[in-house]
């Protein structure tokens, strides 16, 4: 039977007691949210061989949120029980590839401590509860420290982010409330100008060996300065067993914001260049607020010769290593994309997402909406609609025999409760 951290384990056995003084200063809250997820597949798709045309993924989530503020002390606990009912749980134990091309139920197999407990598991079910965060903070006036599960967000780039290395979000994400937590120590300096160092220590274990070992765990201290009313950061990180070095910025170019990032990164097999950049521009059309973005992503991972095949994919090992542990969702070297916010109504948003790869070409056209129903609740959709050939990244990249992991239109809808 899996047990608690003893640092947790304590923390947890004095919330009664703190929570009966004076002026505790608890927070309590959280969501729960349905989700409900419709693919299509044609008729070359391999997943169409063992779904048929359609598969309809659903979940139910609820987060509870623990926050208690003692003078400089701090402690923060976030509780998930999650319920799926999909059809593509089937897909990672009986396709060529499939533990990475459709992931799963999430796991701890990679973190330090171990919080996560199957409740029931069973082909197209499953029952997971978890802590996603769980932290101890002390703070001061210049000093930040946190120990425990938490999330941490760097880089500037706003659909595609290669300086932000820990659990990055999937451009194409439709919700992005919250980032998967990593069991870290963080600490931040803030200097008296409002820059800042901040420097996280991420164990990890061999999800092999389930050992703690230093080649799967990261250092990475991160400076954010200013030169006039310009942004810089500067990143310097052991990540796994690569060095990751870093420089970013943003800066108002005629009302628009500049922003991007360049990262190089040292394999034990190569020296890579990954850059985002990004302008984006805020106006009023038609009596309408909107805020447009066009960015362009450099991936030096990608696959030079744009070859999906298994084989082409199998000789760039630093780029699945990327994808199955969440860091990359992208096979090619270029990317451009568009994004534009439109507040149709103050309560109702809609947002038109485009992913170019150049070199296919192949796309993904995307269609947001955001509906505040209520004071606590929140209806978000999407429909995603991928154009490609066979054979290009969009289109559905080459699986076996004529067949391709392919998809056709898709739709996302979910319901949220906050309280």
């Amino acid at each position: 039977m899996k047990r608690l951290p003893a640092w947790l384990l304590a923390a947890l056995c004095a919330l009664p007691l703190q929570a009966q003084d004076a002026g505790s200063g608890w927070d309590l809250g959280g969501h729960a949210k349905y989700r409900f997820v419709g693919y299509t597949y044609p008729d070359d798709s391999l997943f169409r061989e063992e779904l048929g045309s359609t598969a309809i993924d659903q979940a139910l989530e609820a987060r509870l949120k623990f926050a208690k503020h003692g003078g400089r002390w701090d402690f923060q606990a976030d509780y998930q029980l999650i319920g799926m009912y999909a059809d593509t749980l089937q897909l990672a134990d009986k396709l060529p590839g499939g533990d990475w091309m459709t992931p799963g139920t999430i796991s701890d197999d990679r973190r330090w401590f171990d919080l996560t407990w199957t409740l029931a598991d069973s082909g197209q079910g499953a029952v997971v509860h978890r802590f996603d965060r769980a932290t101890i903070g002390y703070t001061t006036e210049h000093w930040v420290w946190r120990f425990g599960r938490q999330a941490v967000s760097w880089g500037n780039g706003l659909m595609f982010s290669p300086m932000d290395i820990f659990n990055p979000f999937d451009p194409a994400a439709v919700d992005t409330e919250y980032k998967s937590g990593d069991d870290m120590l963080y600490g931040q300096y803030l200097f008296a100008d409002g820059s800042d160092l901040q420097g996280v220590a991420v164990v990890r274990r061999d999800p092999r060996t389930g050992d703690v070992e230093q080649d799967q765990s990261s250092l990475a201290f991160k400076y954010h300065g200013f030169v006039g009313m310009n942004e810089y950061d500067l990143l310097v990180s052991g990540h796994y067993d690569d060095l990751v070095l870093g420089l970013g910025g943003s800066m108002d170019v005629g009302g628009a914001v500049w922003r991007g990032d360049l990262t190089w990164t040292s394999t034990d097999r190569d020296k890579l260049l990954s850059a985002v950049t990004s302008l984006s521009y805020s106006w009023v059309w038609g009596g309408k607020n909107v805020s447009g973005v066009l960015e362009y992503y450099h991936n030096g991972f990608g696959q030079r010769s744009g070859d999906y095949s298994p084989a082409g994919l199998v000789s760039n090992p630093d780029l699945l290593r990327r994808i199955e542990r969440g860091e990359l969702f992208t096979l090619a070297k270029n990317y451009v994309a568009a994004s534009a916010s439109i507040e149709m109504t103050p309560l109702f948003m809609l947002s038109p997402n485009l992913f170019v790869n150049v070199g296919d070409p192949s796309a993904l056209f995307q269609l947001v909406a955001r509906y505040d129903w209520q004071q606590d609740l929140q209806l978000l959709g999407a429909l995603n609609l991928p154009v490609g050939a066979p054979g290009t990244e969009y289109g559905g990249i080459e699986a076996m025999d004529g067949l391709f992991y392919s998809s056709g239109p898709g739709l996302f809808i979910q319901l949220a409760w906050y309280f």
